[in-house]
């Protein structure tokens, strides 16, 4: 990790994520709340940085690249105008994803209690954990060479969070991850914007 400068920014909310169910891969567009977040995102990291000298990458879910073009455009920056890298995609929730967390306490009470047992390695069925997730990402994140902007999701901050700090993965696994605000990290510095 030659850069030690990285602002991450989540996508914005998504009627799902008001739902509480688990979104993982499903390509699941933003919500107007979710835009709002994106373009307040947008004109923080205006006053923030100095764009010419950042590389921006996104997840290429759609709403990662959403959430990217309305923030560029805030910034003042041609909107489609960055990187995407499938490495950013976020946790893959296998055959989970589109079921709501109450759903899956009452109907997958054995496979509930082993992922709150130990969230950070625990696969549902035919998905990722976050310890799989974070070799995965590690491997992006030892080529950045420049400061870089990321858009991408909750589990990839969780990932980044686990690769660039000796942070506890059970208190990572648990984090609530904002969508209306900035991770920065600078080194094994973070901060919240």
């Amino acid at each position: 990790m030659t850069s030690n400068l990285l602002y991450f920014i989540r996508h914005g909310e998504t009627d799902w994520n008001a739902e509480m169910r688990f979104q993982g891969q499903k390509d699941i567009p933003l919500n107007d709340k979710g835009r709002g977040q994106a373009k307040r995102n947008g004109e923080a990291l205006r006053d923030l940085i100095n764009a010419d000298d950042f590389d921006f990458v996104a997840s290429p879910l759609g709403r990662t690249r959403e959430t990217m073009e309305i923030l560029r455009t805030a910034i003042g920056l041609e909107p489609s105008a960055y990187r995407m890298d499938g490495r950013l995609r976020e946790l893959s929730f296998g055959e989970w994803e589109g079921r709501t967390m109450s759903d899956l306490e009452v109907n997958e009470v054995d496979h509930w209690a082993q992922r709150q047992a130990d969230k950070w390695h625990f696969q549902p069925p035919n998905g990722e954990s976050y310890h799989i997730l974070t070799e995965r990402v590690r491997g992006w994140a030892l080529e950045l060479d420049k400061p870089t902007v990321v858009v991408a999701h909750g589990g990839i901050n969780r990932a980044l969070r686990a690769i660039y700090t000796d942070a506890d993965t059970t208190k990572l696994a648990a984090a609530v991850i904002p969508q209306d605000k900035i991770m920065v990290v600078e080194g094994s510095k973070i901060t919240w914007v």
